[in-house]
C-alpha cells in the first residue's frame, strides 16, 4: 500500500508543478523518476516519451502509466495515472469556477505570460537533455538534421517520425552486422 501511495504522490507532484504539457514535464520526471526514485533510467524515460508520443493520449499520462505498470503492474499504472491527472482535474475545476470573473484583471494576463515563458524554458531544457541522450555519434547528428528538415518541411505525424526512426535504426544495425562491425 505504501508503494501505491508513493506512486500516486510522486505523479501528483509532477502533475501539480508542471505546466505546458508532456515535454515540459520531462525535466521534472527525470529528476523524480530517474534521479530521486531510481524507478527508471534516462533512456527508459526517453523511450516512454517516444512511445507516448506515438500512442493515443497525453504523453505525460502515458508515461505515468508505463512507469506505474513497470513498478506495480496494472494497478500501479492506474494509480500513477490518477496521480498525474488529479492536480489538473482539481485546478481545472477551480479555474472553471472563477475564470470568467478573473480574466478581466490585467495581472491574470501577465501571470499567464510569465507561465508561458517558464514553459518555454522547460521545453528547451528537455530538448537539450534529449539531444544529449539521444545523439551519440556523427550518424545521430546527420540523422537528426535530416529528420528535423523533414519535419519542418512536411509537418508529419509524430507516428511517422518514430516509424522512420525505427526503420533507420534497424537498417543501421543490419548494415553494421553485414560489415562485421560491433553488435549491440
Amino acid at each position: 500500500m505504501k508503494e501505491f501511495l508513493d506512486l500516486y504522490m510522486t505523479f501528483f507532484r509532477v502533475g501539480l508543478f508542471t505546466f505546458g504539457g508532456g515535454m515540459a514535464m520531462l525535466p521534472m520526471l527525470t529528476k523524480e523518476i530517474v534521479e530521486d526514485k531510481k524507478w527508471a533510467t534516462t533512456d527508459e524515460i526517453l523511450n516512454y516519451f517516444a512511445i507516448g508520443q506515438c500512442t493515443p493520449g497525453i504523453i505525460a499520462i502515458n508515461t505515468a502509466t508505463f512507469i506505474g505498470t513497470k513498478r506495480k503492474g496494472a494497478v500501479g499504472g492506474v494509480v500513477a495515472t490518477l496521480g498525474m491527472i488529479s492536480p489538473s482535474l482539481i485546478i481545472i475545476l477551480v479555474i472553471a469556477a472563477v475564470l470568467s470573473q478573473i480574466m478581466e484583471y490585467p495581472i491574470v494576463g501577465h501571470i499567464f505570460a510569465g507561465i508561458r515563458v517558464g514553459v518555454a524554458v522547460l521545453v528547451t531544457e528537455a530538448l537539450i537533455g534529449i539531444l544529449k541522450s539521444g545523439i551519440k555519434d556523427i550518424f545521430g547528428v546527420i540523422f537528426y538534421g535530416i529528420i528535423l528538415a523533414f519535419c519542418l518541411i512536411f509537418d508529419p505525424s509524430p507516428v511517422y517520425v518514430v516509424l522512420i526512426g525505427i526503420v533507420v535504426g534497424v537498417a543501421r544495425i543490419k548494415l553494421i552486422d553485414k560489415k562485421g562491425g560491433e553488435k549491440k
